[in-house]
């Protein structure tokens, strides 16, 4: 299976679901998505499926630093102008598989898409 983990490099969450996939010896591709930023169509069909607030983490410092005037973008194009200015926003990890895609990081949620 492939699996494909967007995340930052310095970010714990995602080292710890590296260490975790790493330990249940299943192979993956990192990409750190403030180096290659992810495609907006992506973010639009992970939005699509799944909704912008499964996308965007809103509890984030980034997101509460924000301008109130910013937090309610009403089109996908205002939420992808909106990331592009804040890549931290993307919810991490984000964990691509064939079978689907996972926001966020915990054993039972990866386990239940691979």
């Amino acid at each position: 299976m492939s699996v494909t983990l967007y995340g930052l490099g310095h970010c714990g969450t995602c080292k710890k679901a590296c260490a975790w996939l790493e330990g249940e010896g299943i192979s993956y591709e990192f990409i750190d998505y403030r180096k290659n930023p992810i495609e907006p169509e992506k973010l639009t069909q992970w939005a699509a499926q799944l909704g912008w607030p499964k996308v965007v983490n809103r509890a984030s410092m980034t997101w509460r630093k924000l301008d109130e005037s910013q937090k309610d973008p009403q089109s996908d194009a205002e939420w992808l102008a909106l990331i592009a200015d804040n890549d931290a926003l993307v919810r991490r990890p984000v964990i691509v598989t064939e079978t689907g895609v996972q926001f966020g990081f915990s054993e039972k949620k990866i386990g239940d898409i691979l």
